[in-house]
């Protein structure tokens, strides 16, 4: 298998590490093989593809997912500079309701982080110029579209400074307010 995986905090959060073949040029890497996530239990199909690009450090995307019938499976990696991501459950019922797992991702590393249905996701840039690729299993649909305000969370940003965060970010639902589409143990 060319992919290894481990398991956040929380176990449906999975950092994929996918094999690299380097020598003196550089280096070689699947990012994504259905065949081997299939093998390793991710059984997703995807249809779109997301590239963003933060200028500043400190730049902080999230927390967002898209509810029924458009929820969204995400993988997440980090093509230019590095990120600290994050994923919260927001699955009702769930032993780890309201809980978050992050984790640091990189083009230096290739580390890739698997955010399934139920979870807002966002991430925080820890280096100028940082580019984000992600894979999502649904189509994006403004009908759907929501997020959770990211200061609502405890989440331990790796920030010395407050984050840059957009106008819609900032002008989120707390986590308190959240109506949760999600149901632990379903397949939404």
């Amino acid at each position: 298998m060319a992919i290894s995986i481990r398991k956040l905090s929380i176990p449906d959060l999975i950092v994929v590490q996918p094999k690299r073949f380097g020598d003196s040029r550089g280096y070689f890497e699947e990012t994504w093989n259905r065949r081997d996530f299939l093998t390793a239990g991710i059984a997703v199909d995807f249809v779109q593809d997301n590239h963003s690009l933060s200028e500043a450090k400190g730049t902080l995307r999230g927390m967002h997912f898209q509810t029924p019938p458009s929820a969204q499976d995400k993988l997440v990696r980090c093509t230019k500079g590095a990120i600290y991501d994050v994923a919260v459950d927001i699955r009702r019922g769930s032993p780890t309701y309201g809980a978050w797992a992050g984790v640091e991702l990189s083009a230096q590393t290739g580390e890739q982080l698997f955010v399934p249905k139920g979870f807002a996701h966002g991430f925080v840039t820890l280096e100028p110029h940082t580019e984000v690729q992600y894979k999502c299993s649904d189509y994006y649909d403004p009908a759907c579209d929501r997020s959770i305000r990211c200061d609502s969370l405890n989440i331990d940003w790796p920030l010395p400074v407050a984050p840059i965060i957009s106008e819609k970010d900032a002008a989120a639902p707390p986590f308190d307010a959240l109506m949760s589409p999600f149901d632990f143990g379903s397949d939404q």
